[in-house]
């Protein structure tokens, strides 16, 4: 052990020194063209660098995962290039175009970062829903590490604020959570402020409450011995008395000031004052800084010590903020930046010789072959990459729906899900459910009654068992499909992101498919976000949408989800009308999200379809009647590329209506009636408004690099319209989702839809309010293309 700690020593000094020249290097050294700040958070990189160390090169194994706290990137960083798994050109172009990136990245970083961190609190919470995926997969025999692997997230003590930890909390006591670690760098400094005094027992309150496992690393070795001394006692008062505002100035002032600030609150106490003075300035800063979180002995002892059970712990560690920097204790070194001078008065004190900045071994002090041997032999990094594959799981050719005359997608949805919860195959067993308390009004009610509630342990259904008549009999057992969560939308995307990424972190593939109220996604969305940023793979059914809920009011009706669907990166947004498309768009849907090809767009359509992504499908609760036809081919193909001719427009057309989703008959009605004054009115089936947008963009940069040839769907079926033809879009959301088809092909454009906050009503009186019924597009072609008026435009 001591030649482990005398080694670790070593590491811990290489790694604050390749980190702090890693951010120096990108501030002061690296040309900078545009004269911005590049920053880099020395000050709170190094407060992590011991916990970190005790970490990365002792205590982690292979099956464990880490979320990093965003601004100890630069340690992340430093420890993969010593483990040899970051390259030298990386560390160089530290937050420059595509080095190692700002914060731990899945998805852009080449040092294989188990959960990308950067939103605040967000790595966090995400841990604890890949302990209970991890669990999932066990309960049911897939897993196939040999040993389950911890799920470890280190944070800032400021990162406690953010709610999405408290509520992720909830959820994992609900579900029995097991290993998980939670290692709080508790330096008491955010990014404004000093953090309140006697946080950590209200931390310490909360985590026992929901069953964790609570340990506080407050006194390090140095701190514990002296406490036996003569007068320790009281210098152990002293410190638990002191304020978080003076404990970091006197930090940053130093030993003399330690010195004066002490002799002057304790007095001429004999014992005590002896005890300061038998130590030197520098001697007594030692002391004084050193808190459990810097100190090798007593980290790794109780890492030790909490590894002999599953339970879940949280570790609060005292930290200095800038620890072993100038910079350190000063309420502004979150953003601060040590000078060049203070940079060269660092190196020298780490023996670094100038240009050797970036060596592994310069500056160690101790045998350089028996670190190199020590680094081989370190268990995290024994079998290589931990990024795993999976096989593709084959999905039906065909989802079968038995249609009724007039049915709502939501309706669809249920229906599809029950006709693949009565399958005995593989595709079947690997699909996973998970819905924030809307299990039932989202219709996967009787998905559930099929597959059942998971839980590790098996739990009947009381109303069934005293016989109480019910129309859902949902039974929890670990051969359950379906994860019931509370209503916490972040919760809800934190869950798929972890179910979308078990291919990835366990080798597991799995088929997760949440569901939701459309209008709620705005209350996950940094979830959503961070959920695709990571590259997890999920369906997201969102219903109902738009102000079609009429009489639940704005609180309960989207506008702007659509635009979301088109905005974010990683999510392929569709919205059906009809319970058919929906079939064509889901069974897509299974496929695309096990998709991992190159990002090279495809020739025809110009979607990135080969590196596949998440999906969201955009539902509706309103009964529509239904076409009665046969989906061939070549329409469920333009269904998925993003939209079809429901009635194509003739030669001579002079309107053409551009619609997505339940706003349907309204169009096919307004149509049918400007038929009787204009000839050759088309109407155009916009299935996705994103994927359309998305193919029409890649085609245009296509053709900017000199392939002429390159056509996107949209421009192809527009194409078919006359160019003095109107075009008239209309859906039940914002009018910005269709406008831009107007600039395809040049045609006169009028954009229909919702642009404010709905409210109560029938849904006639709404899109009559909102100029979204017949009427409405009837009046606006007749003001898009004057000449003859069209008689029944104000009926």
């Amino acid at each position: 052990m001591k030649d482990e700690i005398s080694i670790l020593s070593e590491l811990e000094r290489k790694v604050l020194w390749l980190s702090s020249w890693m951010i120096h290097h990108a501030n002061h050294v690296r040309p900078n063209d545009d004269g911005l700040k590049v920053g880099g958070h020395q000050a709170s990189s190094a407060s992590l660098a011991t916990i970190m160390t005790a970490l990365y090169f002792s205590v982690l194994k292979p099956q464990d995962r880490v979320a990093v706290k965003p601004h100890a990137s630069p340690v992340f960083h430093a420890i993969q290039y010593l483990l040899g798994n970051q390259t030298l050109e990386k560390l160089k172009n530290f937050r420059g175009y595509s080095g190692a990136q700002s914060y731990p990245s899945r998805t852009k970083d080449v040092d294989d970062v188990d959960f990308s961190t950067g939103s605040v609190g967000l790595g966090v919470a995400q841990t604890l829903f890949a302990s209970l995926i991890q669990d999932y997969l066990t309960a049911k025999n897939w897993s196939k590490s040999d040993a389950e692997g911890r799920m470890v997230a280190l944070l800032g003590d400021a990162e406690m604020d953010e709610g999405n930890i408290f509520e992720a909390l909830l959820e994992g006591w609900k579900h029995g959570l097991r290993n998980t670690w939670w290692i709080v760098d508790y330096n008491r400094q955010s990014l404004d402020a000093v953090v309140r005094e006697g946080l950590w027992e209200r931390f310490e309150a909360i985590f026992r409450n929901f069953g964790w496992d609570v340990i506080v690393l407050k006194y390090g070795s140095r701190q514990l011995a002296a406490f036996t001394e003569p007068g320790g006692e009281a210098l152990k008062r002293w410190i638990d008395q002191c304020p978080n505002q003076l404990y970091s100035a006197l930090t940053f002032q130093g030993g003399a000031a330690w010195r004066r600030r002490l002799m002057d609150d304790l007095g001429d106490q004999g014992e005590v004052s002896s005890l300061i003075e038998r130590r030197t300035d520098a001697e007594l800063q030692m002391l004084m800084t050193n808190l459990g979180g810097h100190d090798l002995p007593l980290l790794l002892k109780a890492f030790e010590a909490a590894a002999s059970h599953d339970r879940p712990v949280c570790f609060i560690a005292y930290t200095v903020k800038g620890f072993g920097l100038p910079l350190a204790g000063h309420k502004d070194n979150h953003a601060g930046l040590m000078t060049p001078t203070q940079m060269a008065e660092l190196r020298n004190t780490m023996g670094i010789r100038e240009g050797t900045e970036w060596d592994p071994t310069e500056g160690i002090q101790g045998d350089v072959r028996a670190l190199r041997k020590y680094l081989e032999k370190v268990p995290f990094n024994q079998k290589g990459t931990r990024r795993y594959t999976a096989p593709k799981i084959d999905v039906p050719e065909l989802l079968e729906v038995q249609l009724s005359p007039s049915m709502s997608t939501q309706q669809g949805f249920g229906l599809l899900m029950h006709g693949i919860a009565k399958q005995n195959t593989n595709f079947a067993n690997r699909v996973v459910t998970t819905s924030p308390d809307v299990t039932v009004s989202t219709n996967l009610g009787a998905w559930v009654n099929r597959r059942g509630l998971f839980a590790r342990e098996e739990l009947a259904d009381l109303f069934r068992k005293e016989r109480i008549p019910s129309t859902f009999n949902w039974d929890f057992s670990p051969n359950g499909q379906h994860l019931e969560l509370g209503i916490a939308e972040m919760n809800l995307f934190l869950t798929l992101s972890a179910l979308g990424l078990s291919h990835s972190i366990f080798g597991e593939r799995l088929l997760p498919v949440g569901t939701l109220y459309d209008p709620f996604i705005e209350r996950g969305l940094d979830a959503l976000n961070y959920a695709c940023y990571q590259d997890a793979r999920f369906i997201l059914a969102a219903t109902p949408s738009g102000v079609t809920l009429a009489p639940e009011g704005g609180a309960h009706q989207s506008i702007a989800t659509p635009l979301i669907g088109m905005a974010q990166d990683g999510l392929a947004c569709f919205e059906p009308a009809f319970v058919d498309e929906l079939a064509v768009m889901l069974r897509f849907a299974f496929d695309y999200i096990q998709r991992n090809g190159d990002g090279a767009p495809d020739p025809v359509s110009w979607l990135r379809d080969k590196t596949g992504g998440a999906v969201y499908l955009r539902l509706s609760t309103r009964v529509i009647d239904q076409p009665s036809r046969q989906v061939d081919e070549n329409i469920a193909r333009d269904i998925i590329k993003g939209g079809y001719w429901l009635r194509r427009p003739g030669p001579n057309a002079e309107i053409v209506i551009a619609y997505a989703g339940v706003v349907a008959p309204e169009a096919i009605e307004a149509a049918g009636l400007m038929a009787e004054d204009r000839r050759d009115v088309g109407i155009l089936s916009v299935t996705s408004a994103d994927r359309l947008n998305a193919g029409w963009t890649a085609a245009q940069r296509a053709r900017e690099r000199g392939l002429n040839t390159a056509e996107s769907h949209v421009e192809k079926l527009l194409a078919e319209v006359p160019q003095p033809c109107g075009l008239i879009t209309v859906l039940d959301g914002h009018p910005a989702t269709l406008a831009w088809l107007g600039s395809v092909r040049g045609h006169r454009t009028r954009s229909l839809g919702v642009e404010h906050f709905g409210q109560t009503g029938t849904i006639t009186d709404l899109y009559r309010h909102y100029g979204i019924n017949a009427a409405g597009i009837m009046k606006a072609a007749e003001m898009l293309v004057p000449g003859r008026p069209i008689r029944h435009a104000f009926i």
